[in-house]
């Protein structure tokens, strides 16, 4: 039976559902009108598909260096002293990246471990509240996985779209994943043709996985692992149209167990993201998450951890749907 303080967290969350229910219906179709103004910064280079033999890397990783070091001069010149010091630090010798913008709220993917003779690779996509001026937690989560998967996996961190803040009526409707999904698949695409024998694993946190469910049909991976779910907008992991092996796991300190697992059609858009993924009733493959939290899925010594290294690195046992 749930604790008092457990049932009273619940009762709240569903009541903010309900307030943020009414909220959405007026604020949605103004919300690109009020969004804030980003750090100016310059277009990037023009560069080719992601091609991993390593001079053609190297070359790639210093291109986008020089880009984020310009992108550095344009914050500073417009008063932004925070941005320009997490570009001066993403700009050092030992980052590598595969791709960089840094208008609207800034586009990345940082690369760890060697992705020219990686033999998995795993690319994280973030959820809610995550940018250039919160990036740091989102890095220190790859570069753990990296370690726990060893020499043979690498790991890119692709925060490939602008993500939706927690407390907004964008973050309950598909909208930022409808928009973030091309971008995905595209890049996944990339990294196939350029690794034709290399196993790649999708890893999807929290709204995360409702952009993985978008972009799921025709997703070049073997696995798309949902973790810290709100929910895909499916009823069933077969209508993600996906011929990967779908895993769903939560940590029993995930307040997000606590968001009514609902959709509801409102005259203007869609709330809410339908069935539990970690439930009997969506079909996915569960994978023990431990205790953790919502954010702390890929902290060193994890359960989660572990069974999430397990998924990238095809060592999971799938028969009976569990890792």
């Amino acid at each position: 039976m749930a604790s008092r303080p457990r049932r009273r967290l619940r009762l709240r969350l569903r009541r903010s559902l309900l307030a943020a229910l009414v909220t959405a219906s007026v604020a949605v179709p103004v919300s690109g009108a009020v969004r804030p103004s980003a750090v100016p910064a310059p277009a990037p280079v023009a560069i080719g598909p992601v091609n991993v033999a390593p001079a053609a890397l190297a070359a790639r990783y210093a291109a986008q260096r020089e880009g984020i070091r310009a992108a550095e001069r344009a914050a500073s010149g417009h008063g932004d002293r925070r941005r320009a010091a997490v570009l001066s630090a993403m700009a050092g010798p030992d980052r590598r990246f595969l791709a960089f913008d840094g208008r609207d709220g800034g586009r990345a993917a940082e690369v760890f471990g060697d992705l020219s003779h990686a033999e998995r690779v795993a690319v994280l996509v973030p959820g809610s509240d995550t940018g250039l001026d919160r990036y740091e937690r989102f890095r220190a989560d790859a570069r753990e996985l990296r370690r726990q998967l060893g020499g043979s996996g690498a790991v890119v961190a692709w925060l490939g779209y602008r993500t939706p803040a927690t407390p907004s009526a964008a973050a309950l409707t598909a909208a930022s994943a409808e928009s973030a999904a091309p971008a995905l698949r595209s890049f996944v695409a990339e990294l196939a043709a350029a690794a034709p024998a290399t196993r790649i694993a999708v890893l999807c946190h929290s709204y995360g996985s409702v952009v993985c469910a978008r972009a799921a049909p025709g997703l070049k991976a073997s696995d798309i692992v949902l973790y810290g779910s709100p929910g895909t907008g499916v009823d069933h992991v077969r209508d993600l149209r996906t011929r990967a092996t779908v895993w769903a796991g939560r940590g029993s300190g995930d307040w997000i167990a606590d968001v009514p697992h609902v959709r509801l059609g409102l005259h203007i858009t869609t709330i809410g993201f339908g069935a539990d993924p970690v439930s009997d009733r969506f079909g996915a493959r569960r994978f023990d998450a431990g205790a953790c939290g919502h954010s702390d899925y890929l902290r060193a010594g994890s359960v989660s951890l572990r069974n999430i290294a397990r998924i990238v690195s095809a060592t999971a046992r799938t028969g009976e749907g569990h890792a």
